[in-house]
């Protein structure tokens, strides 16, 4: 029977194999994996059994994975780790200057999610983005600043989200063309204008391991109803967000723990009629208005 010397000696035996790694940072990462890792299987008294049924959850992940299904990231998102992840490149990012403390000011981050599809159509302001979408129109406002408050003209948004039922146009069998999704720049004031529709809280994909994973935490799997914002602008940290509906169901209780309070924003409903930017609505419609604040980049 093995002693715990003989246990923590196997561990250490591990970490110096990779003491010839030429990668520091490689190897940095890995021996704290490997020493985190043998901790938690001493912890729990980790069973023949039980690693062999995690062996294959992960296989089953990776077999789940597609060009528009990424069962891993669905995996990182429900189980913190890409929350944490975000929370500590921003933390980096945001530096304004070496040895200063972040810009406590900038908006916020959070999760990129597993719907994200490179290449949206870049379109002009006002466009509506959801056209042919179920789901209630929504009209979106605001300005892009740097965190002192100038406005930031030609600052790039990448913007998606699925529909009112919140099934991505990725989930759709056959689907090929984007829905819901589109690029802006922001004019010489750095104001942004579109149309799209109200997202709506929707579960996460239940059907794979992640979703049995869920099950057996006896968690629900949804998320509160948001809409996706990827920001850009040269010589400022970017960021990857979202906008939350103000009073959607599970906002307390996001599966993947990506609500910040920060980005909470109320939905304005409107009746029939003339919309601001002159367009005749001939159904209620809502408008939400946010101001996005970039900080400079570390130089």
């Amino acid at each position: 029977m093995t002693t715990t010397i003989q246990q923590l000696e196997l561990t250490q035996a591990v970490v110096n194999s990779i003491a010839k790694s030429r990668d520091p940072r490689f190897r940095q990462l890995m021996g704290s994996l490997i020493v985190k890792l043998h901790e938690f299987i001493r912890e729990v008294d980790l069973t023949p059994e039980e690693w062999m049924a995690a062996i294959e959850f992960l296989t089953a992940t990776g077999k789940t994975c597609t060009d528009k299904r990424q069962e891993f990231i669905l995996l990182s998102d429900t189980l913190g780790a890409s929350m944490q992840v975000v929370m500590l490149a921003q933390a980096r990012a945001s530096a304004q200057a070496s040895g200063r403390l972040p810009a406590t000011d900038a908006t916020e981050a959070t999760v990129q999610g597993p719907y994200y599809w490179p290449g949206a159509p870049d379109r002009e302001l006002g466009s509506n983005i959801a056209e042919g979408v179920a789901g209630e129109p929504a009209y979106y406002t605001g300005q892009v600043t740097d965190t002192e408050g100038k406005p930031l003209a030609g600052a790039l948004l990448d913007v998606w989200s699925g529909d009112g039922e919140g099934v991505y146009d990725m989930q759709v069998e056959g689907q090929t063309e984007m829905l819901a999704r589109a690029r802006f720049r922001t004019d010489a004031q750095g104001r942004y204008a579109f149309w799209s529709i109200r997202p709506s809280f929707y579960p996460i994909p239940m059907d794979g391991p992640v979703g049995k994973m869920i099950e057996g935490m006896g968690k629900h799997p949804n998320r509160p109803g948001h809409i996706h914002f990827m920001l850009s602008m040269p010589g400022y940290a970017g960021v990857t967000t979202h906008l939350f509906v103000a009073n959607s169901p599970y906002l307390d209780s996001d599966v993947v723990f990506g609500v910040r309070d920060s980005l909470v924003v109320d939905f304005e409903r409107h009746e029939a009629g003339k919309a601001p930017d002159g367009r005749d609505m001939d159904k209620p419609w809502w408008s939400a208005r946010h101001d996005f604040r970039l900080a400079p980049a570390r130089h």
